[in-house]
């Protein structure tokens, strides 16, 4: 357009001298001061237009760091309605969190019942195949804490031996970093849909593994939607210059100030009781700037060392061998927070380093901006899987040094802490009721607590035998008979208490009908013991009187005593399935029956033709009587794990 103004000027004046003086050439004239122009021109252009394009670029390279301080060093005043804005969003944001934990935990365990139970007989004196379980029971209880619990309840309930629970726990450390990892996927607004869609389902559908399925997801949901609250909690401290400073003072670029985030980590741990929780609260910081990568891995380590407080609450008033599981935890996390915060600069670089080999990432606390909801966002992209990244080899690191050693961690934990001198009777009283939060566990320790009273009330039938036949010390046999009967007598009422406990938690079918057919079975073994004791009391009543049974008595006596200990050893037989046994046992109990029948006859027969002491006579058939009973025990026994009674 300039060209062209002063092309059209330049012809208007040629145009005019060219009337004035007629003997000058016209387009000589012309193309000589175009020329002069176009020169000239183009001198004064040239320059500005490589000025223009030179200051285009630099603005184009300096815009992404222009916007992201204008949106850093954007500080708003404090007053009560942020802060307001701020706790609710955090306290409903955790809670959902929580709540989200434990839905997701209970539908796992629900659908994954045999399964859990397939991890805990994995567990066996190889420390691999014991960290394995530990991996896997995690994973599915998504828990390390219930992990853990379980490992010193089944110690402390002799399910387990000390290095097979220090295997578990190993285990445990590994499995509970896929938390991280599940949090680490970019799916937070979808939080609230996929929460929506699972209620529906739970609500609606009447199956009882889609119910549970249904939970587990919602659970999931709940865990991203809680998330997502307390980020747009944490949100306005960015803004806030105070929480800035605040933050400042848990800064850790130096050794002391690693230890204090690690301290901070460990106490809000202990507080929430949940490092999963607190793993959240760490990432939702870290994800909105409040916090650099390097305080928010500090923190992750301290959170570590705080887990370890729900072990140790659950050992307390346990038995000696579960104390020493739980020392271990604690023992194990405070020896791999102290290593790796020696290393901890170098640490920070080789997780840098190691991400970097899957993703082109030079510094994890790099960030970006976002649109989100029309507006522009400053987001730290690499911030989760980093957070995850250092969890994950944190443990994976300590569970690699420690593995080789649980034998050895073991004895060294045998010798600290001594085994104590029980003074009087030591009842069955390993019932964990921590247990709660993992029913199918605690299931599985009453299932154990009910396999002793099996094994108590089979030695009471072998010391009843010696009573009889008078081998040994029979005041000695009499006693223990009846302070074995106490004991179940006291075991029964735990574990009544114990399984109508767990029985008003939520449980699932299979879970329900175990803990009602382990009731009934608590019921007859107690009884089989009560009616033990009442033979020795006929036997007791005798000898008050100085009476005694003939050799013909006796005989018979001992003789129905044989049959009744081996019909309840045949029902005892783990090599068989439950419905054959009980088929058997009905064919045995009907001969047993009619075996009782003939000795009572027998008895009837001899009256007839001598005379007999009156009481002789009637205690003979009440001992008859009270072996009948405990024949028709030992087959409710075998229809009760046949699922008959």
């Amino acid at each position: 357009m300039k060209k062209f103004l002063l092309l059209s000027t330049l012809l208007f004046s040629v145009t005019l001298s060219t009337f004035a003086q007629s003997e000058v050439n016209p387009s000589q004239v012309v193309q000589t001061e175009v020329k002069k122009l176009e020169d000239n021109t183009s001198k004064e252009i040239n320059p500005k237009l490589e000025s223009i394009e030179s200051t285009e670029i630099n603005d184009t390279k300096d815009l992404d760091v222009a916007k992201k301080a204008k949106l850093k060093q954007k500080y708003i005043k404090l007053d009560s309605k942020i802060i307001q804005k701020m706790i609710f969003s955090l306290l409903g944001g955790l809670g959902i969190f929580l709540l989200g934990m434990r839905f997701m935990s209970d539908g796992i365990q629900k659908v994954a019942g045999p399964s859990l139970k397939k991890c805990i007989k994995m567990v066996t004196n190889n420390r691999v195949l014991a960290c394995v379980a530990g991996v896997f029971l995690t994973v599915l209880v998504q828990s390390s804490s219930v992990t853990t619990v379980m490992a010193v309840g089944f110690v402390n309930s002799g399910i387990m031996a000390l290095q097979q629970a220090i295997g578990v726990i190993l285990g445990a450390n590994i499995g509970t970093t896929v938390t991280g990892w599940v949090i680490a996927l970019k799916i937070g607004k979808w939080g609230l849909p996929i929460l929506g869609i699972a209620a529906f389902t739970y609500l609606f559908n009447k199956k009882e593994k889609v119910k549970f399925i249904s939970m587990a997801i919602m659970g999931v949901g709940m865990v991203f939607f809680g998330l997502e609250l307390m980020k747009n909690g944490f949100k306005p401290m960015k803004e806030l210059q105070e929480f800035e400073k605040a933050f400042s003072y848990f800064s850790a670029s130096t050794y002391i100030g690693v230890l204090k985030c690690a301290l901070v980590g460990c106490f809000l741990t202990v507080i929430v009781q949940s490092s999963s929780a607190t793993l959240g609260i760490t990432i939702a910081l870290a994800t909105t700037g409040v916090i650099p990568f390097e305080t928010a891995a500090a923190l992750v380590l301290g959170e570590n060392i705080g887990t370890t407080i729900t072990a140790f609450l659950a050992s307390i008033g346990a038995s000696v061998n579960a104390k020493r599981a739980a020392y271990f935890h604690i023992f194990f996390n405070l020896v791999g927070v102290f290593w790796i915060t020696l290393i901890f600069s170098q640490y920070m670089d080789f997780i840098t380093w190691f991400m970097g080999r899957f993703k082109d990432i030079t510094d994890i606390n790099a960030s970006a901006i976002e649109i989100i909801d029309g507006k522009e966002v400053l987001t730290f992209p690499y911030m989760t899987a980093g957070i995850a990244m250092v969890h994950t080899i944190f443990n994976v690191a300590n569970v690699l040094f420690f593995l080789p050693f649980t034998a050895v961690a073991a004895n060294i934990l045998n010798k600290i802490v001594k085994d104590k001198k029980v003074m009087g009777d030591k009842y069955l009283t390993n019932l964990d009721f921590q247990m709660y939060d993992s029913p199918f566990a605690a299931i599985e320790q009453s299932a154990h607590e009910i396999k002793k009273m099996e094994h108590k009330s089979d030695l009471m039938l072998i010391d009843l035998k010696n009573f009889i036949e008078g081998t040994g010390d029979s005041k000695k046999l009499s006693r223990n008979i009846f302070r074995v009967e106490d004991i179940l007598d006291k075991v029964q009422t735990e574990v009544t208490d114990f399984l109508t406990d767990v029985m008003s938690q939520a449980l699932n079918h299979d879970e329900s009908e175990e803990a009602k057919r382990q009731l009934l079975l608590a019921d007859e073994y107690e009884s089989i013991s009560d009616y033990i004791m009442t033979i020795v009391k006929h036997f007791k009543r005798l000898e008050d009187n100085d009476l005694s049974f003939n050799d013909m008595q006796k005989k018979e006596i001992l003789e129905l005593h044989e049959m009744i200990s081996t019909f309840y050893k045949k029902i005892q037989n783990t090599e068989k399935n439950d419905q054959a046994i009980h088929s058997e046992a009905s064919i045995r109990s009907e001969e047993i029956t009619a075996e009782i029948r003939k000795y009572r006859s027998n008895h009837w027969e001899r009256l007839s033709d001598e005379r007999m002491d009156p009481l002789l006579s009637t205690t003979f058939t009440d001992v008859i009587n009270s072996y009948r009973k405990i024949k028709t025990l030992i087959l409710h026994v075998a229809e009760t794990r046949a699922g008959i009674k």
